[in-house]
């Protein structure tokens, strides 16, 4: 019998669940505001600029990063 995991992917969305919170709570303490809406574009860059040149490209942390800066683009109108 081969091996199986059945609910694997609501494991999967926990974790990314997770790791969105945690890059988005870090991120907004470390720019010292109470929400993603308020960086601006240049705190976006810094952050897109870590995302792209700091960390590797299979990191899993890329999927918070990602959501952040998808997120605070499309809230610009």
């Amino acid at each position: 019998m081969a091996f199986e995991w059945n609910d694997i992917h609501g494991f999967e969305e926990n974790y990314e669940s997770k790791i969105i919170d945690d890059v988005e709570a870090t991120v907004t303490r470390y720019y010292g505001v109470d929400e993603v809406t308020e960086l601006t574009r240049e705190q976006i860059n810094e952050i897109e600029h870590f995302k792209t040149e700091v960390l590797e490209d299979w990191s899993v942390m890329q999927v918070g990063f990602s959501s952040l800066i998808s997120w605070w683009e499309g809230q610009q109108g």
